[in-house]
């Protein structure tokens, strides 16, 4: 097909995103016309802002493990064929800087613009077209057409509100999800896979802060910006890393993390010192140190300022009295707490901060080899519009640089 010939083209692909770019090198590589279509006004927008504005591209420790799914085997086909490795390939190809940090994340040490740059690069030289302030004129902008091809209505808002129509052999859904919406995610996607009578998963929002009401809410009020290293257990999983509290509540790595699988009503256990077993600890510190009082004796330990709150919850009747006072009783009643913190949020902060959209289109819907739609052949989901969801450092984007490239060799 000649590119672009009468609005024809062998692949259309909405959402110019990691999973959407990807996708679209992929597809160009085997010389098929293809159009990526945006409904903002410059591709890229998640990228550019991921991991502080340095992109945390991919990690060096992928399973499916790491991932969220009603079915959590149906990342691994993806997962196999392209690879963190082979994303790394075209970093260094690049000659990229970036650089590790823990848990295998990998950053560019530069700026995000690097990777989307080097997508955009790839997407010219294979050449891929790419329109902006482009919307579906409505929910059933999408019709399949005779000789098994689509035909889309659309409007580019920055060249007034002309109708035109565009025709393509397949169509790939790479839209993105609800988080985030001021980057442009959307329930789009959903609409579509509903318009052509898939399964959509329920959804809600992940690797998001926990927020709290009445008494637990204002402690974090006067905590915010502390944060320690802890370990935090909901639903059976169980994450190391920093806690961080805010004025609506908490959030850094470790909160996030668990957000996954946190549901509303659901209590989190959080131990404040998870290398340590404070049972013995206070018990060790009263022999030591019989005359000093507890929130001194745990200064080494804990930032001051969480300390004095955490006397008020559990000793506040004690605090002022030496260790020696304390009975064996109290003391393990205090480190059980320090070692298991029940808490129970009120709510998630939503969309609105959520780095991800957990939920979506039923992989059962899918074929895990070629991401395409098995009721519309034709039409295929990738990226986050999928139910499946990656845990924090990296595995979000190395989901969005599978699924594209898996279908990529199919479309």
């Amino acid at each position: 097909m000649i590119m672009g010939e009468g609005g024809r083209y062998d692949v259309i692909i909405l959402g110019a995103g990691a999973a959407g770019l990807l996708c679209a090198i992929t597809a160009a590589k085997r010389g098929v016309s293809v159009l990526v279509l945006e409904k903002s006004n410059k591709v890229g927008k998640k990228i550019l802002m991921s991991g502080g504005g340095r992109c945390n591209f991919t990690n060096r420790y992928i399973s499916a493990d790491n991932f969220v799914s009603s079915n959590p085997h149906f990342c691994k086909s993806a997962l196999a064929r392209f690879t963190q490795w082979d994303f790394i390939d075209m970093v260094d190809r690049y000659k990229i800087q970036y650089e590790e940090r823990k848990h295998g994340q990998l950053f560019c040490v530069n700026s995000a613009k690097d990777i989307l740059g080097m997508l955009l690069c790839e997407c010219e030289k294979f050449g891929v077209q790419i329109k902006t302030h482009i919307e579906l004129v409505s929910l059933k902008s999408i019709t399949t057409t005779k000789g098994a091809s689509f035909k889309l209505s659309i409007t580019q808002s920055n060249q007034g509100i002309n109708r035109r129509e565009l025709f393509g052999k397949s169509i790939v859904v790479a839209t993105g999800a609800l988080s985030v919406p001021t980057l442009g995610g959307s329930g789009k996607g959903y609409d579509i896979a509903k318009q052509f009578g898939l399964r959509v998963r329920p959804r809600s929002a992940g690797l998001v802060p926990l927020m709290f009401d009445g008494p637990m809410k204002e402690l974090c009020k006067v905590l915010s910006g502390v944060s320690l290293e802890v370990e935090v257990s909901c639903g059976g999983k169980m994450f190391s890393e920093k806690l961080l509290f805010t004025h609506r509540g908490i959030s850094g790595p470790a909160i996030l993390q668990i957000s996954n699988y946190w549901q509303p009503d659901c209590a989190l256990e959080i131990n404040l010192m998870p290398s340590l077993d404070a049972v013995k600890l206070l018990q060790s510190l009263k022999k030591e140190q019989p005359s000093s009082v507890l929130r001194i004796a745990l200064r080494p330990h804990f930032p001051k300022a969480l300390v004095l709150e955490l006397q008020q919850i559990w000793w506040s009747d004690l605090d002022d009295r030496p260790l020696a006072e304390f009975t064996n009783k109290r003391l393990e009643a205090i480190g059980r707490n320090l070692n298991g913190w029940v808490l129970k949020p009120s709510a998630s902060e939503g969309y609105r901060t959520a780095e991800v959209t957990l939920g979506g289109v039923d992989t059962n819907e899918l074929s895990s080899q070629s991401m395409e739609a098995k009721r519309q052949a034709g039409l295929f989901f990738i990226g986050e519009v999928v139910d499946v969801t990656g845990h924090l450092g990296g595995f979000n984007f190395q989901w969005a640089w599978s699924s594209g490239h898996a279908a990529g060799l199919f479309v």
